[in-house]
């Protein structure tokens, strides 16, 4: 199998030739790999390739024989390195299989190696020391997003169909929208993080996939979804498979939009144009659109802080145990100018302040509860500007501490976040591209708690209406335009 053939197919539709014997799953890892080796040198988007351990049986599961990238955090498989994306963990090796990674064997994906992140995968971009800048396919110029950016490149160059992603405050979600790709950030309690997590960040963090076409992470999400035994949370599960509601009619639904972010940040006028364009396009379909305020129960401030405070807290706890498991140490050899401030603020944070911060989860939970009452949807950009160029993210990071890095995560992506603390479904979507620079810009819907069904209908009407499913930028993917 060509690359130039393997790059045409959605994971599905590899996981279906295989199964027809078309092909061989050994002819298609092998296209795989000859795809990473053509563009990662490029990218840098993975950091590891390994031999394959699993090979199950070809139509054994809708996905049997594809190829499949892991993200470097929130996931382990036994017998392979877990760096996370930093000095302080480099060189670890994982002794078992998370919950996750023993589903994702079942799915019958074929995982071939594990994909770049920033440090414990605290940025919205994947510049980290350990490896270096991850690029954007589409403008290598430009930042891949993140955290999950380079699965977010790999999956937009090619170099596989569907690839593990994480989101903790728009993780998953924003790489997508930069490299022009579909993500689906699952409710809260969708997919499990044990056994090593009872929860990610107090709740925040889930675990899904970023793809090129809405039934690849519709499949990747029937596969990996339901609880395991211990974990904390619990959504229901769904009536019938996502698969099936991507091509069910989503009818005439009721969607509120939100321009401008919560916090002042102002969008910008291409992803301004973008949004419009969206809004016709969902209009022309049958759906009724209005622009909304939607309050989010706390203010921007506070809201913040309280992010703020748990993020820390976290980062600030995993940071001490793993430099006690590992015997290193806690400084600037280890551990980069924002974690290393995150660290310091995390251990600050009191017992009291940290309740705090868990009441204000709930009421943007219930504040955001109450919107969908009246709305079916809310549609906001993804970002409110189009992917940074690479070195600019990070400038003066050594002179912020641990809430201005989170003060600068929030202004750089205002419209995520808010959806992880209310722990609501939420996806971004390629629907457009910059008509000045030819980059993608995602459009972001989000949906009540546990309606992942409806947002897999929508997001497969508007692939209908405008499709992007397996485009690839021409410069990678074996040279097509």
């Amino acid at each position: 199998m060509r690359v130039s053939e393997y790059v045409r197919h959605d994971a599905v539709g590899l996981a279906e030739l295989m199964a027809r014997g078309e092909v061989s799953p050994a002819e298609v890892e092998a296209a795989a790999r000859e795809a990473v080796r053509a563009v990662n040198p490029a990218l840098d988007a993975v950091v590891e390739t390994w031999p394959a351990d699993d090979r199950p049986a070809p139509g054994s599961t809708p996905l049997a024989g594809v190829p499949f990238l892991i993200k470097d955090f929130g996931i382990s498989m036994a017998g392979r390195r877990t760096e996370m994306g930093s000095r302080l963990t480099a060189g670890h090796v994982a002794r078992s299989d998370s919950f996750l990674m023993r589903r994702l064997r079942r799915a019958g994906l074929v995982t071939v190696g594990r994909t770049a992140t920033p440090e414990l995968a605290y940025s919205i971009t994947t510049e980290p020391v350990l490896y270096g800048p991850t690029r954007n396919p589409w403008d290598p110029e430009r930042g891949a997003g993140g955290s999950s950016g380079g699965a977010g490149a790999a999956v937009a160059a090619g170099a596989v169909p569907v690839a593990h992603a994480t989101d903790a405050a728009g993780s998953l979600r924003i790489p997508a929208a930069c490299n022009g790709l579909f993500g689906l950030k699952p409710t809260r309690g969708r997919v499990s993080l044990g056994p090593a997590l009872d929860e990610g960040f107090n709740g925040l963090a889930v675990q899904g996939g970023v793809s090129r076409s809405v039934r690849d992470s519709a499949v990747l999400l029937d596969l990996i979804r339901g609880p395991e035994p211990g974990d904390p949370y619990f959504a229901e599960q769904p009536s019938r498979p996502y698969a099936q509601e991507v091509t069910r009619p989503p009818g005439p639904l009721r969607i509120g939009v939100l321009p401008q972010a919560w916090g002042g940040r102002r969008t910008t006028a291409p992803v301004a144009g973008a949004l419009d364009r969206t809004v016709r396009l969902l209009e022309s379909l049958g759906h009724r659109t209005e622009e909304v305020t939607v309050a989010l129960g706390v203010g921007w401030e506070e809201f913040v802080l309280a992010n703020a405070r748990l993020s820390t807290a976290n980062v600030a706890a995993s940071v001490d145990s793993l430099a006690a498991a590992l015997g290193r140490p806690v400084d600037s050899s280890t551990l980069e100018p924002s974690t290393l401030a995150a660290h310091r603020y995390g251990r600050r944070v009191s017992g009291p302040e940290f309740v705090t911060a868990l009441t204000v989860r709930n009421r943007v939970a219930r504040g955001l509860a109450r919107y969908f009452d009246t709305h079916d949807l809310l549609l906001t950009p993804t970002l409110p500007d189009l992917p940074p160029l690479l070195g600019t993210y990070g400038e003066g990071a050594e002179a912020l501490d641990g809430l201005g890095w989170i003060e600068r995560l929030n202004d750089h992506s205002p419209f995520t976040m808010a959806f992880n603390v209310a722990g609501t479904p939420a996806m971004s979507v390629p629907v457009t591209a910059d008509t000045g620079t030819g980059l993608p810009i995602g459009m972001q819907f989000a949906a009540g708690y546990g309606r992942e069904d409806l947002l897999f209908r929508v997001a497969g009407q508007l692939e209908g209406a405008q499709p992007w499913s397996g485009r690839t930028p021409g410069v990678w993917a074996g040279g097509r335009s």
